[in-house]
């Protein structure tokens, strides 16, 4: 056996799915193990997506899961829910699934190559720091000048295109993400109403048991999902839609593409690394 081992990490978004389909035509010598770390609570959508990025790169992906799922964290962290101050969600649910599965690797003297799909226009993010000197981590889109125009062409010319959930979710993760914005919500209410009535009754009882968060900063599920309230939430995007295409430079070409969420709120730098690529 080789003491190289190649993986990487896909999260069903488009930047990591890209990313693997680029190193299976820059580096077809490379034997990639291709992994997905599964919370249980991903968009049906996201495992559509991995099926058909399988189809091209002729390899299952790996589905790593952890040992404990999200139900039993919550009560571990006495059911208070994970926000941006407390991503107990992505450390217990990818962080520590990935280096369970690594550690024997680097324990049995292998050297572990890790490629990350940060982009050559986000200078504002950062790998996964391992520690270790047998994990060395690799960025190629940023080393090759790939950014987001790039990865979107990558994938429509291999084929794949895009994961479905484009259509009116800005990124990958669990369906209760704390990254959403209100407007993603509003789509999930109307695109997977079980799964936003799932989110509602785990953020009801975390507020039982003291927990200081709310899925969405500033109401709670119950509050946002109010007919009066979406239709204020629409308005709201769409004030900062029209003033998104108001700045924007004329161009016929790019009149009919779709608004990136990203574009319209500013996200760039408040995301989750793990899980939003």
């Amino acid at each position: 056996m080789t003491d190289e081992i190649h993986v990487l990490g896909v999260s069903g978004g488009r930047d990591s799915a890209a990313l693997a389909v680029y190193m299976r035509q820059t580096r077809p010598e490379l034997d990639i193990t291709y992994f997905f770390t599964d919370t249980g609570k991903e968009l049906p959508e996201v495992h559509e997506f991995l099926g058909r990025l399988e189809g091209f790169l002729g390899k299952p992906i790996l589905r790593l899961n952890p040992d404990y799922d999200f139900d039993f964290w919550l009560k571990e962290y006495k059911n208070f829910l994970p926000s941006p101050q407390t991503r107990w969600c992505t450390r217990q649910l990818k962080i520590k699934p990935f280096e369970e599965w690594v550690k024997p690797m680097v324990q049995c003297g292998k050297r572990v190559h890790s490629y990350v799909a940060i982009r050559s226009d986000e200078d504002y993010r950062e790998g996964y720091v391992s520690g270790q000197e047998a994990l060395k981590v690799h960025l190629p889109f940023r080393e090759a000048g790939i950014d987001k125009a790039g990865v979107t062409e990558i994938l429509e010319a291999a084929g794949v295109g895009l994961p479905d959930y484009y259509r009116w979710r800005s990124r990958s993760g669990c369906t209760f993400c704390f990254y959403q914005q209100k407007i993603e919500w509003v789509r999930l209410r109307e695109e997977h109403p079980d799964a936003f009535e799932e989110a509602k009754l785990y953020e009801k009882t975390a507020i039982e048991h003291g927990s200081p968060f709310s899925w969405s900063q500033g109401e709670t599920l119950e509050e946002l999902g109010r007919e009066e309230r979406v239709g204020a939430i629409r308005k709201e995007y769409q004030r900062r839609v029209e003033r998104l295409k108001a700045k924007r430079p004329v161009n016929v070409l790019a009149d009919d593409l779709p608004i990136d969420l990203d574009e319209v709120y500013g996200a760039a730098g408040k995301l989750c690394i793990t899980c939003h690529k």
